[in-house]
């Protein structure tokens, strides 16, 4: 960008030694610092001076000038309305970002309609290539936020009950001298292992990507040999009672 003037949406704009100056009329235009008469509308010079302490500096700034950033901002922080909140944020986010990016403003290309046929389904095909990855981003992010919050209440609570069938054949069923004497030792070893094996505090903060995986786990577990030989044990000493 150089020192000619370029206008943006009726705010004119210059860079002068790599600073970006403004137009001080379509400046307070766009900040709203204005007055209306007769269906005229009037910058307010004398409260745009009164902003940038013009009696303090010496230079009053009138129709013609141009002034600096800072003193953009500092008459957007003093107009303080929404009309100037509106105009400072297209400024920030969207005029000096291009600038200073590109050396100048870029202002949206107008809309070509598709001419031919080819071109319609082009249109179509690109619309639906769009829309089909909107989609994808939109199922990654969900899977993402299940696997965050974990388990929902009803997948929890089957492993919870796989995990009980489970050991109950392991322990020789509800009847078993095993299961009355070693249940409570047993849930726990099982719950231990699945807790470090998927590196999670509880069943319910299991991701849900890993739930057949941790179904898999469950039944796919067996006593440690200790406990093993417990069992087999108390179960021999019933059969021996018997």
């Amino acid at each position: 960008m150089n020192n000619d003037i370029q206008v943006f949406d009726n705010l004119k704009v210059k860079e002068v030694n790599g600073q970006v100056m403004f137009d001080a009329e379509s400046a307070a235009i766009g900040l709203g610092i204005t007055s209306t008469a007769k269906g005229y509308t009037n910058v307010r010079w004398s409260r745009i001076n009164d902003y940038l302490n013009s009696a303090t500096t010496g230079r009053k700034v009138g129709k013609g000038d141009f002034i600096t950033e800072p003193q953009f901002y500092k008459l957007a922080i003093k107009a303080n309305n929404e009309t100037a909140e509106r105009f400072q944020d297209w400024v920030t986010e969207e005029v000096l970002p291009s600038i200073r990016k590109t050396g100048g403003y870029q202002t949206k290309p107008a809309l070509r309609l598709p001419q031919t046929n080819a071109e319609m389904l082009q249109v179509i095909q690109s619309a639906n290539e769009e829309q089909n990855k909107r989609i994808d981003e939109v199922e990654t992010t969900v899977d993402e936020l299940k696997d965050r919050f974990g388990l929902p209440a009803s997948q929890a609570k089957s492993l919870e009950q796989a995990r009980k069938r489970h050991i109950v054949t392991l322990l020789g069923g509800f009847e078993s001298n095993a299961y009355q004497h070693l249940s409570g030792k047993t849930f726990r070893q099982i719950g231990g292992d699945f807790k470090d094996y998927f590196e999670v505090p509880r069943y319910d903060a299991l991701p849900l990507s890993k739930f057949d995986e941790g179904m898999s786990y469950i039944k796919a577990w067996q006593l440690p040999t200790n406990l093993a030989l417990q069992v087999r044990d108390l179960n021999l000493q019933t059969e021996l009672e018997v």
